[in-house]
């Protein structure tokens, strides 16, 4: 029991790390301090070093040697290249989840829509992410594809950050709308359960989503 419980405490570390990354609570570039990290989670130095070594493979953050952690810096050629990749992971994911989508699944994500719904009047970054998150483990789960599950997570999580960073910067009801917007696309055409027509529409919305990125974050380059 004592090295389950183990394994479950390094694993939460390892989520609030990540969220916190994701979220841009940890800024790219920022050097995490380990001595800070260890009294914070109560943990000795291994366990904490396991987790970083974690979101390293992740790509969220380089391990220096006689530096310390830094959180991964966004480079938008890797960027571009992940979001390439992800139009064709997630046309997948669309696809798998329209073969198995069912009436339960279709009014939770019916219930995501009427959340984001709130949060166009409403700054909140977390709740956003939150949203996006519930929406992906809905899909993730119906598609019932681990590998391809695990791949388009890699993926989401090189690229969702600079999304993160237009909502921190740009217009906050623009942003909402249009992913408000895919939502409701999500569940139209997941409520025809037509794989082809899944993909296809994900392919589209993922699109627009790729050039709105582009847009604006090279612009503030």
């Amino acid at each position: 029991m004592k090295n389950e419980k183990k394994f479950i405490d390094k694993q939460k570390i390892y989520q609030t790390l990540k969220n916190r990354i994701l979220l841009l609570e940890y800024t790219p570039g920022m050097i995490l301090n380990e001595k800070e990290l260890t009294s914070e989670f109560n943990v000795s130095r291994t366990p904490l070093r396991e987790v970083l070594t974690w979101l390293e493979k992740d790509s969220m953050v380089r391990i220096l040697p006689r530096t310390g952690t830094l959180v991964t810096e966004l480079h938008f050629e890797k960027m571009i290249h992940a979001y390439q990749i992800r139009l064709e992971t997630e046309k997948l994911v669309w696809r798998f989840a329209a073969e198995n989508i069912d009436d339960d699944n279709i009014k939770a994500i019916a219930s995501l829509e009427e959340e984001c719904r709130l949060l166009l009047t409403r700054m909140d970054l977390k709740a956003i992410a939150t949203i996006d998150f519930r929406l992906r483990d809905i899909l993730y789960s119906v598609a019932n594809n681990p590998l391809l599950k695990d791949i388009s997570e890699y993926l989401y999580n090189i690229t969702i950050r600079a999304w993160y960073l237009i909502y921190d910067r740009g217009d906050w009801r623009e942003e909402t709308a249009a992913y408000l917007e895919d939502i409701i696309l999500t569940k139209e055409v997941l409520l025809k359960k037509d794989p082809i027509s899944a993909g296809e529409t994900r392919h589209i919305c993922l699109s627009k989503h790729i050039e709105r990125i582009r847009s604006k974050f090279t612009s503030w380059q």
